[in-house]
């Protein structure tokens, strides 16, 4: 069993600006995929360049962030917002959703690919094999913060998260799975993928799938949203249902035939 060392979640009080861990994950998570961005875009062929990675990666941002923020407050807490239509505005408490924040990137990579005359798909094999350490380091300030812990386990890594928020009993560090799966596996296995020439969505296709499959399984094993819980079967959640629709796009894209291509697998 170990013990939540109960971290501050401001990093840094400049007066009375105060610097949060979960914001400077969001930090690094921009950082690393906007410098990887750069190193493939310098590879010969790309069809990128490093200013295009800097002006794309800036509207990632802001699609990101909006989308994540939005897509918590209607797949997870709408009534509560509906409330406080004001509390959309208090990020500091938390509440952002992958699954927003992936449709958020959609839209702005959707609109940016207009505007640069590339094509969606093109994009989004580009971008996908940067996505996961913004994930890595989003879970693990997930777990600096000791939010979205897991279920009970007497297993003996279990953690003992805030008395007052999670009880006294161990829990799964279910961020650290996801950190794990969702981060750094995820990054190796789509960075090799994508290291040789594959045909267009494939690499967008098996990030989907993976993500969706990785993030389906973990969330046996952690505690669903309390305003939520259980939404069926006593074990199905609001994440494995928003992750249904990834599995079915990653697959399609992964097995769907191409012109020229018959027969032919990535």
């Amino acid at each position: 069993m170990i013990i939540h060392p109960d971290f501050d979640p401001v990093a840094l009080r400049l007066g009375p600006l105060q610097v949060r861990w979960y914001g400077l994950m969001y930090l690094f998570g921009f950082a690393v995929g906007w410098l990887l961005g750069r190193h493939r875009a310098a590879r010969p062929g790309s069809g990128w360049t490093p200013l295009l990675v800097d002006d794309y990666i800036t509207w990632c941002v802001l699609g990101l962030v909006l989308g994540a923020r939005l897509g918590y407050v209607l797949f997870y807490d709408l009534p509560t917002y509906l409330a406080d239509p004001l509390a959309v505005l208090q990020v500091w408490h938390g509440g952002m959703s992958f699954h927003g924040g992936l449709l958020g990137l959609c839209a702005v990579t959707w609109f940016w690919g207009r505007k640069h005359g590339k094509g969606f798909l093109d994009i989004a094999d580009f971008l996908c094999p940067l996505a996961p350490p913004g994930l890595l380091f989003g879970r693990i300030g997930n777990f600096v913060n000791g939010e979205l812990w897991g279920a009970p386990t007497a297993l003996p890594w279990g953690v003992v998260f805030h008395e007052a928020r999670a009880g006294s009993l161990p829990r799964h560090p279910s961020q650290l799975y996801e950190a794990g799966l969702e981060g750094l596996a995820l990054f190796v296995i789509l960075w090799i993928y994508s290291s040789r020439p594959r045909a267009r969505g494939r690499v967008t296709g098996l990030f989907l799938a993976l993500y969706g499959a990785f993030r389906f399984l973990v969330e046996f094993v952690r505690e669903p949203d309390p305003q939520l819980g259980y939404l069926a079967f006593g074990w199905l959640t609001m994440g494995q249902i928003l992750c249904l629709p990834m599995l079915a796009a990653g697959a399609w894209l992964l097995l769907r035939a191409l012109p020229g291509e018959a027969g032919r697998t990535p």
